[in-house]
Parts: structure tokens; sequence; C-alpha cells
């Protein structure tokens, strides 16, 4: 069935039937048949084109990648991609769409498509509740990537007030936009993940869609982001119990076997894709490089030398989007990330040892065959930080690195303070500042009761 896009003042939606573009227009669109059977609103959640995706602007705030002084590679980046670069105070002009804004929602306008209705259609009741949690966990998993976006990081003392996001939970167009609270957007995210759990399938039939693992999986990264590690690294340990494979790097590093692609790959949880934003690949940044080791085969594997990329530049560069053309990049859940979740809920409750072990049955299968040697710690606070740059070295190139850096922000002994060079002016990131991205300007002036975010 072909759908048409249609965009109010505030989502792109994909339309169904009849839908009114908010102060805008209204499209009427013919021979447009009814959903009636479940069939059509799993169609919906299979559509790879709209839940594949997620934000990919974090690849560029996030301080695993640095240009430096290079007028050359500058000139590489368009004017909303230099401001996102250097954590501007705005991001676009009012005649300038966010794209990963109206990609999310429209994610969400699609899943309310499937609550709303899905219920009422045609078909097994098993069926129907199936359509229904699987649109609940990728709603949950588009409100905590937004959530951590547009708005502050999830402060106990705080989120309460602080203002979150236009919580919708219906396909209704012409509901208030005013922003709920980010608590109340982490409530919800929370409610959609622990109903659907219970009917998620224990293997789904591939990792585009949810299974237990993943509902476990997204329930750890979400207590992670609220800074409830004993509920994180249970709920990690309920998702590795049920998937935990690792891959062994040694047999990929050779060349002897091909890297799987994310399909494919058995560590994947839960697709979701980066694409690199502009055309232009950034250098890494040297503190990055410098938390690897010579026989760690990450860096052998998902980085490159400057000199393979074009435009060329000095350095290294991240290579995970290059190993397969339009595979893009895994920013989704996965048993790796899983782990770490784990051992830093383990080392900041106090199981040292236990995080310890996870960390380093991690390292077995990334580090060259005859030179792993495990990491120790002699303490809680020497665990998380070990902890904390694994997730580094793990996560590389996938922009997750930038929602760590927004909730350490807030802890005084693990908050750093970035600077950037761009255009011959230093640009700095405060803890606690600017680690909020705008909304676009277009989006406020068009809906009034939006508000933007005291950054």
């Amino acid at each position: 069935m072909k759908m048409k896009d249609i965009y109010i003042s505030l989502l792109a939606f994909t339309a169904m039937g009849a839908a009114s573009c908010r102060k805008y227009v209204e499209v009427k669109q013919p021979n447009q048949r009814e959903f009636i059977y479940v069939a059509d609103f799993q169609r919906l959640l299979n559509n790879v084109s709209v839940f594949e995706v997620t934000s990919s602007l974090p690849l560029l705030s996030a301080d695993d990648v640095e240009i430096g002084p290079n007028p050359n590679m500058e000139r590489l980046l368009t004017n909303e991609l230099k401001n996102i670069y250097t954590w501007a105070a705005e991001y676009y002009t009012s005649d300038q769409s966010d794209a990963g804004w109206d990609q999310l929602y429209k994610q969400v306008y699609t899943c309310n498509q499937v609550t709303a209705n899905v219920m009422a259609s045609d078909g097994t009741d098993a069926l129907k509740r199936s359509a229904y949690a699987e649109a609940q966990m990728q709603r949950a998993a588009t409100y905590l990537t937004l959530v951590n976006l547009y708005a502050r990081p999830y402060n106990p003392a705080t989120a309460a007030t602080d203002p979150g996001l236009p919580l919708l939970l219906s396909p209704d167009l012409f509901v208030p936009l005013n922003r709920a609270s980010v608590k109340q957007v982490y409530d919800q995210i929370l409610l959609d993940i622990n109903q659907a759990l219970p009917l998620l399938p224990q293997v789904p039939s591939n990792n585009l869609h949810p299974g237990k693992a993943a509902g476990y999986a997204l329930l750890a990264r979400t207590y992670l982001y609220m800074g409830q590690f004993a509920e994180a690294a249970d709920n990690a340990a309920k998702a590795l119990a049920v998937q935990n494979t690792l891959l062994d790097l040694n047999e990929y590093v050779s060349g002897g076997k091909s890297y799987p692609r994310r399909l494919d790959n058995p560590e994947v949880i839960m697709n979701k894709k980066v694409s690199k934003p502009g055309t232009v690949t950034l250098p890494l940044s040297a503190e990055l490089l410098n938390k690897f080791t010579p026989e760690d085969l990450r860096y052998a594997l998902f980085t490159k030398d400057g000199s393979t990329f074009q435009p060329a530049f000095t350095g290294r560069g991240s290579f995970r989007d290059r190993m397969f053309a339009n595979d893009g990049i895994l920013a989704g859940l996965s048993v790796p990330e899983t782990m770490l979740t784990a051992a830093e809920g383990l080392a900041r409750t106090g199981k040292t040892a236990d995080a310890m072990t996870l960390v380093n049955n991690l390292r077995k299968k990334r580090l060259a065959t005859g030179k792993y040697v495990a990491l120790t710690a002699s303490g809680a606070d020497e665990a998380l930080r070990i902890v904390i740059d694994e997730r580094r070295r793990e996560l590389i190139g996938t922009g997750l690195r930038w929602f760590d850096q927004r909730r350490l922000s807030l802890e005084s002994n693990m908050a750093e303070t970035e600077t950037r060079v761009f255009g011959g002016v230093t640009n700095t990131l405060q803890p606690g500042d600017r680690y909020v991205y705008p909304i676009p300007p277009k989006n406020i002036e068009l809906n009034p009761e939006l508000t933007q975010n005291q950054r």
C-alpha cells in the first residue's frame, strides 16, 4: 500500500486515511483503504524506513570527534552542522526543519496509530496484543532518545519540573503541544516497556522487532539514564539471560571471516541505525584514541587511518559506517552495551568484583589472542572509571557517547569540560551547559505553546 508523508507544524507523519495539517492545510487522500486487519497494523511496524532509524546528530556533538584547527575540514560542514559541532545556542534558522525531531515524532505517530486502533481490528487477540506491545516498545525507545536530546538530563531533584517533551499518546493531531515534564516522559517510557514485556516474544523474527531481551535491555538503558543503578544492573542481567552472544573479533580482524551486517549480527538486541550526518567523516579525538592499546582489535576493525577517507585528514576516523555500503551504524540495543550497563550498575552499588568480571568477559573477545590481560580495580570508584572507558572503546562511532556525557555532566567527580576550536574561535562546553538540543525555532513559531529550552 502506498503511504504518503504529510507535515504538520510539529511532526512529520505517516498519514493513513484522512488527516489534517494543523495550521497548514487539510489533506484528503483518495483511494486509501481503511486499516481493517491486524496484519495492516503489523505492516506499519514492519516499515524499516520508519523504525530502523534514529538520530545521527550525537555523532557530531559527542567528544568522540574533533576537527581541530583544520580550515579545510571546517569548510565541509554546513552551517547547521557547524552549530551542532560547536554546541551553539541555536542549530537551525526559522525556515529549517530538524530532520531528527521530525523523524522521531513520525515514529511516535505511527506507534500511536497502532495503539489507538489495533485492538478493534480483525484478527486474533494474540496477534493484536503482540502488535500493541511492539508499538509500545518502539514508542518507549523513541521517547527515550527524544528526551535525551531535547530535554535536560534526568535529575531526581528537578525532573518533575524540568520541561520535557510534547507527550503524544494518541494519533489526534489537535492536542495541546505543551511540554510534559522530564519525569512524566520517563514515567511513560517505563509504563510502556513494563506493559509490553509480558507480551514480547522470547525470540523475535529478526532484530528489527523487539523481543524479551530488548524489553529488559531498554529498561536497563532507561534506568541507567535515570541514575537508578541497581535497577539498571538487574534488568541488564535479565536481558543477558535471554541473549548474550559475543563476537570474537580475532575471527574477523585477519579477514578470515566477514564481519556480520546488522541484521545478521548476534550481538544486536534491537536494531536502530544512524547515518553519518553530512557527507564527511570527522577525525576521531586524540582523547578517545589514546584509550586504546595496540592489542585492542576494535581499533583495527572500527577505525582507519585518515588517508583512507575522502577528503583525507591526519589521524584516524570511525570506519563503522564504511564496513558495508548503506548499512549505517548500530545505535540500538546490543549485548556489549547491556553488559557494560550491568557492569556500571554493579560498580556503582559496590559490587566491584562482579563489575570487573563483566568488563573482562567482554575484553576477552576484543583483544588479540595471547594479549589479553584481565583488568583489576581496587574499589568501586576505580571500577566505575574502567567501565566508562570501556563504554567509550566499545561504543566508538555510534553517537551513544553523547548520552553518557549528558548524564555524567551531573556528577562533579565525572563531569568534564570540553573545548573545540572552530574558525579560530574556542568553543567550551561546561558541565550542565548546553547538553540539551534546542527545539527548532520553526516549530516554536508555528506552535506558541512550545517553549524553548533553558540551556
